[in-house]
């Protein structure tokens, strides 16, 4: 059987059966939210499925049972019959990508809206208020049978305007008015659903649909969305085959390469899934690249990182409460939070007992990319300049040059404030901390095997670099290069080396603190 095309940028469920797509099989889960509850909301980052989601549940509940053929939910030919009764249910659909402008307020696109809804179903326009007529629309729908409401990324009106806090509190307020009706109209609703990337805190947003079902961190519902690796073996074998034959020379494990590139995301802390989006571009183009991430660059985020004087170290490998997920609010932004919800961190592992979570990059598409840009926004640069020194240091490491290894860095400190300074009280430890978070991001784009171990809130680094003919043992320190090179023998960091057939060298490194730059190094081969 030939294998279907690949649905790319295709979030229309009843587009993508009849285009004959390739689509992966999440029907049993829509079944499971079906018949196990009635409201619920799900949190997941952009381009991770959710509309592709709603839609399936849309064309489910307007009992579009031919469109299932062949998947889960349609049930011909098992042994217990169909799974569902396939009635077609009145449906309101809300697709807030849709409905947000940057040209119209929102309470007027929400009246407009209203509108279309009221002429679509065949009722008369309701005078009054976009809650009166969203009150008035699901009543009368749910008059003779209960309605169905499914809401897709209900938080644009918010995320639209995060950099614009007045206006992001306004359309907050909106939007806490017109959800307002849900909870006192439960009789005529069958089924509610709500999807975005964030969720505002209970006396937000939420304060009136505290009766939501959160299952954005439900075991069971984990890999809803997003591939499992089992799923991408059924559903692309293909395509599979394809990129093994183009990489097999290049990676001698060419599946390990794609879950080192695109898997990792988990929101249980146990069953990990790629990200949808980059793998049907991995297999479209049939070549790694960072397609997910290049589709928001995180300008915004990466401005609040530096305003809010974060280091690279603050942000991986981090343990943070699990109720920080609940308390995600307007203006007190907690930035772990933000970026697990954007989808740039991710849940590694949670410890039930202590309610706790670690929450680290997914995978090598975020963790570079987002470290390029940081790098980028912190040196002042663009990131075709950062990526050009970054490919400089690269080149010099492979060849043992040191000497050029070195004005590479030093040209990428050039720009480089010290986001504190010149407070007065700053300090040598937050300078150092910050100072050797910025060489641990450039370390870590070289793309060889760094080991880098922060050993103190001082942020002071060892790093190991292991490239084909060479281990460079590094250490960075605020003050001399001598006292660098000396800690490096003290400590004992390269003797596990020697014995690798590979050249080793030494390279201790000292920051200058007045002119925020390098102010020596030292090279010792050994």
């Amino acid at each position: 059987m030939a294998q279907k095309e690949l649905p790319i940028g295709i979030q229309d469920f009843p587009a993508l059966i009849q285009g004959n797509y390739l689509y992966v099989d999440k029907t049993e889960y829509c079944h499971r939210l079906i018949t196990k509850g009635k409201y619920y909301f799900l949190s997941r980052p952009r381009r991770f499925g959710k509309s592709l989601l709603i839609s399936t549940l849309k064309a489910i509940f307007e009992g579009k049972r031919d469109l299932f053929e062949g998947l889960w939910i349609h049930g011909a030919g098992s042994a217990e019959g169909s799974k569902i009764d396939w009635k077609p249910r009145p449906v309101i659909h809300l697709d807030f990508s849709e409905i947000v402008s940057r040209e119209t307020p929102l309470a007027t696109s929400l009246n407009n809206e209203m509108d279309a809804l009221a002429d679509k179903h065949g009722f008369p326009r309701t005078e009054g208020s976009y809650e009166q007529k969203f009150r008035k629309l699901i009543q009368e729908l749910g008059a003779t049978q209960p309605v169905v409401i499914l809401v897709d990324e209900y938080d644009k009106p918010i995320i639209h305007y995060i950099d614009k806090l007045e206006k992001a509190q306004e359309n907050r307020e909106i939007m806490k008015t017109f959800y307002s009706v849900i909870k006192a109209n439960d009789r005529f609703i069958a089924f509610f659903m709500l999807t975005g990337v964030s969720k505002f805190s209970q006396v937000s947003i939420f304060s009136d649909l505290n009766h939501l079902n959160d299952i954005t961190l439900t075991p069971s519902f984990s890999q809803m969305l997003g591939y499992t690796h089992a799923e991408i073996q059924q559903y692309f074998p293909t395509y599979l085959e394809n990129l093994e034959t183009k990489w097999k020379d290049t990676f001698p494990h060419v599946m390990g390469e794609m879950k080192a590139w695109y898997n990792g995301y988990s929101w249980d802390g146990e069953h990990d899934v790629y990200n949808p989006f980059s793998i049907l571009n991995l297999f479209f183009n049939n070549q790694f690249g960072e397609y997910w991430f290049a589709t928001g660059t995180p300008t915004f985020l990466m401005k609040l990182i530096k305003q809010n004087r974060h280091t690279a170290f603050d942000l991986e490998d981090i343990e943070r409460s699990l109720s920080v997920f609940n308390t995600f609010d307007l203006p007190n932004i907690e930035i772990s939070a933000l970026l697990f919800q954007t989808g740039y961190l991710t849940i590694k592992h949670i410890d039930h007992e202590t309610q706790s979570v670690t929450l680290d990059f997914p995978n090598k598409e975020v963790s570079r990319a987002f470290s390029y840009h940081l790098l980028a926004e912190f040196a002042d640069k663009t990131n075709e300049n950062t990526d050009s020194l970054v490919r400089r240091m690269l080149g010099h490491l492979k060849n043992g040059q040191v000497d050029g290894f070195m004005e590479a860095v030093t040209a990428l400190f050039v720009d480089i404030a010290y986001p504190i300074h010149p407070a007065k009280g700053s300090s040598i430890t937050n300078m150092e901390r910050y100072y050797h978070s910025m060489f641990y991001l450039a370390l870590r784009l070289l793309g060889y095997n760094i080991q880098a171990e922060v050993l103190t809130h001082t942020g002071r680094i060892d790093a190991v670099i292991t490239t084909a003919d060479h281990v460079y043992v590094v250490e960075f320190k605020l003050g001399d290069a001598a006292s660098a090179l000396a800690q490096i023998k003290a400590k004992g960091y390269h003797l596990r080396y020697l014995g690798s057939g590979k050249a080793v060298i030494l390279l201790g490194i000292g920051f200058d603190p007045e002119t925020r730059n390098v102010g020596g190094y030292l090279v010792e081969a050994v």
